[in-house]
């Protein structure tokens, strides 16, 4: 009888365990269309991608762990393409999802500005409409080993799409190494523009039904310890480039109006003190829970 108990009681225990893992892991949602693309996970495929259209199809595949949209809800994963727009040694590298025929949806732009002859930097930015705001992301100098180049001069990190920041130093790491950078700025490079739209896909995708936050949740957050989140944008003339072509659809705004509006009312804004006792404004959203 003490064995049965003591096993019944283990059962419980791990049920608990299971439980509370489980409302973890619904709790750190948005509930947002971004909770369903790594940011980080795109910096990672870009990393080590040999050129421009091989990171789109790494994009594309399942198996690398960075896209679970399905921003028109038609039961199968989007497809994200790539579109360089580029100017005096400044590309925008914009990811977009053909929503319909004559619709499309940025989901972030990946800005790379080359600072040397042998030095370049990069962001990505999370779109406002598909992440509530913009988010900024960039390669984490500590974690990757990369050599720094500059000390930045705001803070705060945050890992998983809701995290509360944690002020530290930021550095700006050199990419120049990264093989897809020196492809772009190659003599010979011209540009990429995905030929892939609503009506045209290419053979060797597969569609996938998107998973739910549960399972997604762990093979998000994995690419994340390499790649930050930070408040400062680094390529600003990238984002001249840009700004003026960037595509929104009215069926992503219609479907997520509410859940950005949620998301937006409940961000707050703290001071609090970093290193050196330095002040910092940090932000963090009540989520709410996503099955």
């Amino acid at each position: 009888m003490k064995v049965f108990r003591l096993f019944l009681s283990s059962g419980f225990l791990l049920s608990a365990i299971a439980g509370f893992s489980q409302a973890s892991s619904l709790a750190d949602s948005t509930g947002l269309p971004g909770d369903d693309f790594s940011l980080q996970g795109a910096l990672a495929l870009f990393k080590r991608s040999s050129s421009v259209e091989d990171f789109e199809k790494l994009l594309n595949t399942e198996s690398s762990n960075v896209n679970n949209l399905d921003l028109n809800n038609d039961g199968q994963t989007d497809y994200v393409k790539v579109i360089d727009k580029f100017d005096n040694g400044v590309h925008a590298f914009i990811l977009q999802v053909p929503v319909a025929e004559n619709e499309n949806q940025d989901i972030a732009v990946i800005e790379l500005e080359k600072t040397g002859n042998e030095s370049a930097h990069l962001q990505i930015i999370g779109d406002e409409d598909i992440y509530g705001e913009e988010v900024i992301i960039e390669p984490d100098g500590d974690s990757e080993g990369t050599a720094m180049m500059m000390h930045a001069t705001d803070s705060g990190f945050e890992h998983g799409p809701a995290a509360l920041l944690d002020p530290t130093n930021a550095v700006v790491v050199n990419v120049w190494t990264w093989p897809v950078v020196r492809f772009v700025y190659a003599p010979s490079y011209i540009g990429w523009l995905s030929p892939w739209h609503w009506t045209r896909r290419p053979v060797w995708w597969r569609p996938w039904r998107p998973v739910s936050w549960v399972v997604w949740r762990p093979r998000r957050v994995a690419h994340a310890p390499h790649y930050v989140v930070v408040r400062q944008r680094r390529v600003m003339r990238a984002r001249q480039v840009y700004r003026p072509i960037r595509s929104t659809s009215a069926i992503v705004h219609t479907r997520y109006s509410a859940s950005v509006g949620r998301y937006r009312a409940t961000r707050t804004t703290t001071t609090i003190e970093g290193k050196n006792g330095r002040k910092v404004k940090v932000t963090k959203t009540k989520v709410r829970r996503r099955r």
